[in-house]
């Protein structure tokens, strides 16, 4: 086994080893979810934090290391006589991205419990981490079905594992570690509660700091026994330390004075839930017990607060991660006096506390990441503020650049799927053979059995009972007997959207609803579990202003940074779109895609602009891909380019308003199979 990075030789990242240590003194934090840059130490921390974690008294030769002092009842291993125990170091265990259900829950042995009544189980991943650390590098990529075993294993602390009647539970708890890139896309909202604290870690930019990491990783790169032994006396007083703290932990006070300053923290910032409020209390008791103190103080609940509530706040999944300081420390101060004084109303001469710096139970400010426009009379161009004009209207060039516009509100889509039956990652948009779903039928398993056919594989045994020699009620079952159910959900898709940002578009009102529709649709990709790119043309060319990927806010980000300006090169648009798609066709032939034109159908610049386009179009419909038009022309005179290039591509198009799920233009718009009528 190689010798791990020492967690005290980690150079500057203050706000990640502090989460790390706070959950080794308290385990009931919750966890730890790091968001970073690559390259920033993440996963080098975790690793580290293994060694710094007290051992753990088992059972001896129980696979699901029960305590010795209070083992499960209900363990697979049990019941287990009293016999004492034997110590062990924690496990750090790690989840692939990639791994299979049987490999997290466990597998059960389904030939011999339908043929002999026997509960053969195989621990999984989740048994391994039980009193342990589960760790799970780029857990935003973890799929959604193992994302869901993680949940109720995180909630109920047990794991089931049940196939066709036949069950098995284990208990699973264990301190979850989950790190991330936010570029790869943002963690499902469910997920991202779950985990206790927050922290956000890039490289230091500071001349001597990066020299000492780079210093410290050679040197532990050419001598890891040595380099960790030059340490070993700070791990072992750092290990003391987490001792002391979590002997300490059960005598440390939570006076009635910060626990108002918690409650009133987290109604301030409207975090959903009460959950933000234990996780706050748990760290702000695990501060003071790091710190040495028996109370509770406001600092303890300012730090909890940084810690706990980042990731909670969000509204929607294009608001960025943070907290406003200046509103929590107002409101700590609020609580604080409120709690020293309740009785005089002097102290308050407003009667309520409503001053401008906005106290408790306000709207939190707007992030960087909010995409909602300034209202009118505020600043900004919203679409009250800027009624819609010809590109060619006096004081507006069609080829002039314009400054970008805030995009309208967001609004719920209908659904826009791709046709047919197809095989790619978990998602919530196409029809797909998948791995869970409704069952459609039966097959014979290749490879390990993970969905039982009952029905299927008892017709395939009946037959053979007699030749078997059955002679009791059992039915004899052979391993050629067993049938793998087939099952149909949904599938992600790559939704790539090609974005007109020419001068026709230039219009502040019909631009910020054509960015509003945009944004719409990539909070539905959010959603639906979609890859999503971006490819926006205007002047002479094209560019790929985000090739694909999973971070839809970044797409977002780009979006709301669009210029428009120029002519209408529509078929570089179209062509630019077809050479993203069959790379990404190379990389991940499974996943089919969905090419969404946001357009009003001109085409110019250059010789024959539309019969260009049409040809591209016609690219695109011979090789198969699925397309919908955004009509995005507005006015009483329309030209109908829009529905002409939807005809080209072989797929149909939409108005903004017919996008709209509320919209009563018509149902549900399924994109029409490219080869279909054109």
């Amino acid at each position: 086994m190689s010798t791990p990075y020492p967690f005290t030789a980690i150079v500057g990242q203050d706000d990640l080893r502090l989460g790390l240590l706070l959950n080794a003194v308290s385990p009931a934090v919750g966890g730890v979810l790091v968001r970073g840059e690559k390259g920033t130490a993440k996963s080098t921390a975790v690793r580290a934090l293994a060694a710094l974690m007290p051992e753990v008294s088992v059972v001896p030769g129980c696979r699901f290391s029960c305590d010795p002092v209070a083992p499960d009842p209900a363990c697979p291993d049990g019941p287990h006589a009293d016999a004492p125990g034997v110590s062990r170091p924690a496990r750090t265990v790690e989840l692939p991205v990639g791994a299979s259900e049987d490999r997290l829950v466990g597998a059960l042995d389904i030939e011999r419990a339908l043929s002999e009544g026997v509960k053969a189980f195989e621990p999984g991943l989740l048994a391994d981490a039980h009193r342990g650390i589960l760790y799970v590098d780029e857990v935003n990529l973890l799929h959604d079905h193992l994302v869901d075993l993680l949940l109720d294993a995180a909630a109920m602390g047990a794991s089931y594992v049940e196939r066709e009647g036949v069950s098995v539970r284990h208990a699973a708890r264990f301190l979850l570690v989950g790190t991330m890139n936010p570029e790869e896309g943002e963690l499902r909202p469910q997920l991202l509660d779950r985990f206790g604290l927050t922290v956000e870690v890039a490289a230091s930019r500071d001349t001597d700091e990066r020299v000492e990491v780079v210093r410290r990783r050679l040197a532990y790169d050419d001598d890891p026994e040595g380099f960790a032994a030059r340490w070993a006396a700070e791990e072992s007083a750092l290990r003391e330390r987490i001792a002391a703290a979590r002997a300490l932990l059960p005598r440390v006070v939570l006076g009635d004075g910060v626990l108002r300053q918690i409650a009133a923290t987290c109604a301030a910032f409207e975090v959903d839930g009460m959950r933000a409020d234990i996780v706050m209390a748990r760290t702000a008791t695990a501060l003071a017990a790091w710190a040495g103190r028996e109370e509770v103080t406001a600092d303890d609940v300012r730090q909890a607060a940084l810690l706990a509530l980042p990731h909670r706040r969000r509204r929607n999944p294009f608001d960025a991660p943070g907290l406003d300081e200046d509103k929590l420390d107002q409101t700590l101060d609020e609580a604080g006096e409120q709690d020293s004084d309740p009785g005089d109303p002097d102290d308050d001469p407003d009667g309520g506390g409503n001053d401008d710096g906005g106290g408790g139970g306000g709207v939190p400010p707007q992030a960087d990441g909010d995409r909602t426009p300034p209202p009118a009379g505020e600043g900004g161009d919203t679409p009250s503020q800027a009624p819609e004009s010809a590109p060619d209207a006096p004081g507006r060039s069609a080829g002039a650049e314009q400054q970008p516009v805030a995009a309208a509100e967001p609004f719920r889509t209908k659904m826009l799927s791709v046709p047919g039956l197809g095989e790619g990652a978990a998602g919530r948009r196409s029809r797909a053979r998948t791995e869970h779903g409704r069952t459609t039928g039966a097959r014979r398993p290749q490879g390990s059995l993970t969905k039982l056919h009952l029905a299927a594989t008892v017709q395939a045994a009946a037959p053979h009972q007699r030749s078997r020699g059955r002679s009791g009620r059992g039915l004899v079952v052979r391993r050629d007997d067993l049938r793998q159910a087939t099952r149909e959900g949904r599938e992600g898709n790559l939704v790539l959207f090609v974005v007109d940002a020419s001068g026709s578009m230039a219009a502040r009102q019909r631009m910020s609803a054509v960015k509003g529709a945009v944004l719409s649709l990539l909070l539905d990709a959010y959603q639906r579990r979609d890859k999503v790119g971006l490819v926006t043309f205007r002047g002479k060319d094209a560019e790929v202003a985000l090739p694909p990927t999973s971070s839809v806010d970044a797409a977002a980000s780009r979006l709301e940074s669009l210029p428009t300006g120029g002519r209408t090169p529509l078929a570089a648009g179209l062509l630019k779109a077809h050479d993203v798609l069959r790379v990404e066709r190379l990389r991940d032939p499974a996943r089919r895609p969905l090419l969404v034109v946001v357009t009003d159908g001109r085409a110019t610049g250059g010789p024959e602009p539309v019969a260009l386009a049409g040809r591209a179009g016609r690219l695109h419909r011979s090789e198969g891909t699925a397309s919908v038009v955004v009509d995005c022309e507005s006015g009483y005179v329309r030209l109908g380019l829009a529905g002409e290039l939807a005809r080209e591509l072989g797929g149909t198009a939409v108005t903004l308003d017919e996008l709209r799920a509320d919209s009563i233009a018509g149902l549900v718009k399924d994109v029409t199979a490219a080869g279909r009528a054109a």
